[in-house]
């Protein structure tokens, strides 16, 4: 068996989902804003599906994706390019600039549900709208980067 397009497809599988659940939870977040006061009942069905979806999608798949994005990192670097300078080119560079955007904004989107969750509406419906394309526009960097190993 082929680990490493094993463990590749898995990394694939679990960034999908870790992309779509960071592209709907400022759609949720904007419909909460706009629809549901502070305190009502509507409010805590929303706090419920953005808690879910975060806990039972969003956090599983990123751990999921480290973990298969460094066991290809770890057969790149022992079994298929001989060693770990791979790591220095500007193409993998800029997908970690990427997983680094990617993670800040998890740790943002996971902040404004407790924010959400305490009545406080920081935000607008229109920002959340505005924003919730940046993990695909993050992601499509970092595919091309890799796949064309762009840059380098």
């Amino acid at each position: 068996m082929n680990w490493y397009d094993l463990v590749r497809g898995l990394h694939i599988i679990a960034v999908i989902a870790w992309m779509s659940g960071m592209m709907y939870l400022p759609r949720l977040y904007a419909y909460h804003t706009e629809t549901a006061p502070p305190g009502t009942e509507f409010d805590a069905h929303f706090q419920v599906w953005e808690a879910k979806l975060l806990r039972i999608i969003i956090n599983p798949s990123m751990i999921l994706t480290f973990i298969f994005g460094l066991i290809l990192i770890y057969i790149d670097a022992t079994q298929i390019r001989g060693g770990w300078d791979f790591l220095l080119k500007p193409w993998m560079l800029t997908k970690i600039a990427g997983i680094i955007f990617l993670s800040a904004w998890h740790g943002f989107l996971a902040g404004a549900r407790k924010k959400l969750a305490r009545g406080e509406r920081p935000k607008t419906g229109k920002f959340w709208r505005a924003t919730n394309e940046l993990p695909f526009i993050a992601a499509v960097i970092m595919v091309i980067a890799v796949t064309t190993e762009f840059l380098g």
